[in-house]
């Protein structure tokens, strides 16, 4: 079997269609027969075929043809009947394009079905009858049904044969549509007394190979005496009637005449058209001869009609014409929007021009009619474009930001041209997919957050957020602490963050005293690819919490022995007796301290300031009053709850010292000293008793014990106010602590051997220390010096053995300190002789000289 390739390629500036390919096959091929190698005639790579997604696209029509993109070839998809598809249209052909995408772009293919000789003519009845009047003329014609043959060309009817043809003979008569009409022309008279009925047959040939045909019998009757035939006024009618006519509509009307009278020129008209659709469209009337509508006109399926009408009278005598009726096509066809090949999600990041969508735009109708324009909906960043004759691309007109639309819904209309117009529209609706190109962006630009201190690790402290305008998993944030210290210690040890929340979290214990805030960042980070991110400083804010106790600096509570404030009986009232000092590490009105007195020997004897704490008479002191009072001070922060501490503060109302010493007697631990040091003295002798090298022992180690004991006193520092530390100093005015003490301890480098005057201020206290406590002092206040043999080196004070040195005393282990002061600066010295001595017995003598002074201002 003959196969034809007839391939064309054109290039067509701004379209999408870039080439046509035409093919020529036979009708009746079996399924999956090869049509054409595609790929090589559009010259495109088979690998293009597969990865473009080719397919075949032929709109409403049946696929009859199928395309195989792993090899690149069309194939026989359906068996193809010609006559079925076109009929008797010539050429046969069918047109459907190749589509690809990635880019978009598709091909017009064009196959044209040839025609092969599998019909062979038939007749529509398998006889005919004739009744012929023996009177009929040479020459008489008798019209005779035509054979019919779908096939076209060569292969569709040629010719008839007549037999026997010894009476008539067949005469042909072409038509301009290409038919032909038979007719059988008596040659020789009947006679009806020799042969009253005849049967011819009547064989129709085509001209196929092989050679095909159809035969049908004619019986003929033969009569008497009707001599003319029936005969037309015109050969060929012709009328219009629009597609859109009612049926019943007179198309138009025939006429025949015949010379003969009665019932032998009696005309009928009949439809003699066979296998076609004309006899369900159209009636004749057999008496006048009226061409009615019956049917449905279509002007999209069939543009005219040939009726052949024949015009017989009683004696069988006939006659035909032909009547070419034309329908008149109206606008009853609105446009078919077809959607090609459409991509239904397209990038944001996509650049303008690019191919959305290609549309094919189809109206059957005809002239103005059919002519179609189309647009779509305003206000879109989209544009329709046509390519081709009725073939249009939806393409990007500018840039699409998914953040701001997400989704389009385009509204593709066409009108065509027609009175009235007619329009239709479809609906595309494209998703636009996310890229990622917007980074998280958090709700405030900083952020400030509180915790009270003393937390429990763990504990959620403020949640940060930041959102994404991107889509699905770019728009996914995670947060991200940023690595920086904090005093030298990471971050990451204070707090964390939750990386899917935001949560922020103590990671420890804060102490407000420790640190009262920081800062720190926190990066939002999405999960584009790349990441995109954005970070925000957070500054947390510790709040205190009332969690320490006011701590007393003054008077410094010892075990040892008795501390006591000394206050003269002629002392008046408002007399400040000592002040008590205390500190709260706290702050704010957690630190805000007032004083109370608690408990008292004489509660109607002494007050404390509420906010200083000071310690004043608040009567005149007489001597009816006791020598030892004692004053329980509790001091409050101002907290809540409140936090306290209580100080126990003695006071000896004495004029003189030995009225002190009478009063506090409670010298254990002296007494332990002094029993201790017995024991290991007659211990010592003992042993250089008996042995002389052990003597030699003792001595050694009572003079390591003595080059001992002056280093001690020579590095020794003892302090006489103690030590508050700047960061304690009142800011508030609370009163707990007015001013910054900073104490100065000077001495020789041989204090044994100086010696140090000074002048005596107009008050004088006197503290007494006890070496074996924390530097603890007691002040005694005298208008004289206690001792009333200023040129004495040694008193007696019962079984207390003192040395007096130049401004105080020595007793028993006990140091007494001269202490004067000056408006507000504080200064004392100290300088006497050591007397040491064993049962009354001297023994050494060491002279020690120590100076105190404050180089700034002090309240005492």
């Amino acid at each position: 079997m003959r196969r034809q390739v007839l391939v064309f390629i054109s290039i067509l500036s701004l379209s999408s269609v870039l080439g046509q390919v035409s093919y020529s096959i036979p009708e009746e091929m079996a399924t999956g027969s090869l049509v054409g190698n595609i790929a090589q005639d559009l010259g495109l790579d088979v690998k293009r075929l597969k990865l473009g997604n080719a397919r075949v696209y032929s709109g409403d029509s049946r696929e009859y043809i199928e395309l195989n993109s792993e090899r690149g070839v069309l194939l026989i998809k359906e068996r193809i009947d010609r006559e079925a598809l076109c009929g008797d249209t010539t050429p046969c052909a069918v047109h459907f394009q190749i589509v690809l995408e990635n880019p978009m772009e598709f091909y017009s293919v064009t196959v044209e079905i040839t025609d092969i000789n599998d019909n062979a003519p038939t007749f529509e009845k398998h006889e005919i009858k004739f009744i012929i009047s023996e009177s009929a003329v040479v020459g008489a014609k008798f019209d005779l049904e035509r054979a019919v043959d779908l096939d076209v060309g060569v292969n569709t009817l040629q010719s008839y044969i007549l037999k026997p043809s010894d009476n008539f003979v067949l005469k042909l008569h072409s038509q301009p549509d290409g038919t032909k009409n038979v007719e059988m022309v008596l040659q020789k008279p009947l006679d009806r007394e020799k042969n009253e009925l005849m049967s011819l047959a009547l064989t129709a040939v085509d001209g196929g190979e092989p050679q095909m045909s159809g035969t049908m019998q004619i019986l003929i009757t033969v009569l008497d005496a009707n001599d003319n035939a029936p005969v037309f006024t015109q050969p060929i009618y012709k009328g219009t009637v629009a597609e859109n006519a009612a049926k019943g509509t007179i198309v138009t009307t025939v006429s025949a005449s015949d010379a003969d009278h009665g019932l032998n020129g009696k005309i009928t008209y009949s439809i003699t058209n066979t296998l076609d659709d004309v006899r369900h469209m159209f009636e004749i009337n057999e008496d006048s001869g009226e061409v009615r509508l019956i049917g449905r006109l279509d002007y999209e399926k069939k543009r005219n009609f040939q009726i052949n009408v024949r015009a017989r009278d009683n004696g069988g005598l006939t006659d035909s014409c032909k009547i070419i009726v034309d329908v008149v096509d109206i606008n009853d066809n609105e446009p078919m929007i077809k959607i090609m090949s459409k991509s239904t999600i397209i990038s944001e990041s996509a650049n303008p021009n690019t191919v959305v969508t290609m549309i094919n735009i189809q109206d059957p109708d005809s002239g103005e009619n059919g002519k179609v324009q189309c647009f779509i909906n305003d206000n879109i960043p989209f544009v329709l474009k046509s390519t081709s004759n009725n073939f249009y691309s939806l393409v990007t007109d500018s840039d699409l930001d998914r953040e701001i639309a997400s989704q389009y819904n385009i509204t593709v209309t066409c009108s065509d041209e027609g009175v009235p117009s007619l329009s239709s529209s479809v609906t595309v609706t494209l998703q636009i997919s996310d890229v990622n190109d917007n980074a998280p962006v958090f709700e405030r630009s900083s952020y400030e957050a509180y915790i009270v201190e003393n937390n429990t690790p763990g504990l959620s402290i403020f949640t940060v957020r930041a959102r994404d305008a991107d889509w699905n998993q770019n728009a996914r944030v995670s947060y991200i602490l940023e690595d920086s210290s904090v005093n030298g210690v990471p971050v990451s040890s204070y707090v964390s963050v939750s990386a899917d929340s935001g949560v922020i979290h103590a990671v420890r214990s804060f102490d407000y005293e420790q640190i009262k805030d920081f800062q720190f960042r926190v990066k939002a980070q999405d999960g584009g690819s790349p990441p995109l991110s954005s970070n925000v400083t957070v500054k947390l804010m510790i709040q205190d919490q009332n969690d320490n106790p006011p701590q007393v600096l003054y008077p410094v509570q010892t075990g040892g022995s008795l501390v006591a404030e000394m206050v003269p009986r002629s002392a008046d009232v408002g007399y400040l007796v000592t002040k008590v000092v205390a500190v709260d590490v706290d702050s704010g009105q957690n630190a805000w301290l007032s004083y109370k007195l608690q408990k008292a020997t004489d509660r109607a004897l002494f007050e404390v300031g509420l906010q200083n704490g000071e310690i004043r008479t608040i009567r005149q002191v007489t001597d009816k009053d006791a020598v030892k009072q004692r004053l329980s001070v509790i001091v409050e922060d101002n907290g809540q709850p409140s936090r306290s501490a209580t100080v126990i503060v003695n006071v000896a109302v004495a004029d003189s010292f030995p009225e002190v010493l009478s009063e506090f007697t409670d010298f254990t631990h002296d007494k332990e000293y002094n029993d201790n040091l017995t024991f290991y003295l007659v211990l010592a002798l003992a042993v250089v008793s008996f042995l002389f090298i052990t003597c030699l022992v003792v001595i050694i180690s009572v003079k390591i014990y003595r080059w001992r004991q002056s280093r001690i006193l020579y590095h020794s520092s003892l302090p006489v106010i103690p030590y508050y530390p700047p960061r304690y100093s009142d800011t508030l005015g609370t009163g707990t602590l007015q001013h910054v003490y900073n104490y100065e301890v000077c001495r020789t480098t041989d204090s044994r051997k100086s010696d140090c005057k000074f002048g005596r201020a107009g008050s004088q206290n006197v503290l007494i220390m006890d070496p074996s406590s924390t530097g603890t002092m007691q002040r005694i206040q005298s208008e004289k010096s206690i001792l009333d043999e200023p040129d004495s080196p040694l008193e007696h004070h019962g079984q207390r053995h003192c040395l007096r040195p130049q401004q105080g005393f020595f007793c028993n282990g006990q140091i007494l300190l001269d202490v004067s002061y000056h408006s507000k600066y504080f200064f004392c010295s100290l300088s006497f002789t050591l007397f040491l001595s064993f049962s009354g017995k001297h023994a050494e003598t060491v002279n020690i000289f120590m100076m105190i002074s404050s180089s700034r201002p002090v309240s005492l």
